[in-house]
């Protein structure tokens, strides 16, 4: 039998931020608005690509331009149906639960 798939708090906010657009890790850390950190946003891309989620390409440096390229993230088609079941998931639960007094 299939072990069901799992999906952090994490890595559920990163395929929310990518829904809309490609992005680069520092990119995805700002939009978060201190909800991703620095020291974790890229362990975290990496294992998301490790398991089929993300993918990921290096942007190519303008002409004259010094440092290092950027890699952008966009979510895979799996990863993009994975999002849409935990997102039903979470409204389903979400109706669910007890109303505070």
């Amino acid at each position: 039998m299939d072990t069901p798939t799992r999906l952090s708090p994490t890595e559920y906010l990163i395929l929310a931020l990518l829904q809309d657009r490609e992005s680069f890790g520092l990119e995805l850390v700002e939009r978060s608005q201190g909800a991703l950190k620095r020291g974790t946003v890229y362990v975290t891309l990496a294992r998301m690509q490790d398991k089929g989620y993300v993918r990921s390409r290096t942007e190519a440096l303008p002409q004259g331009a010094i440092g290092l390229p950027r890699r952008l993230y966009r979510p895979t088609a799996y990863g993009e149906a994975v999002f849409r079941v935990w997102s039903r998931a979470d409204r389903a639960l979400a109706r669910l639960r007890p109303q505070e007094a």
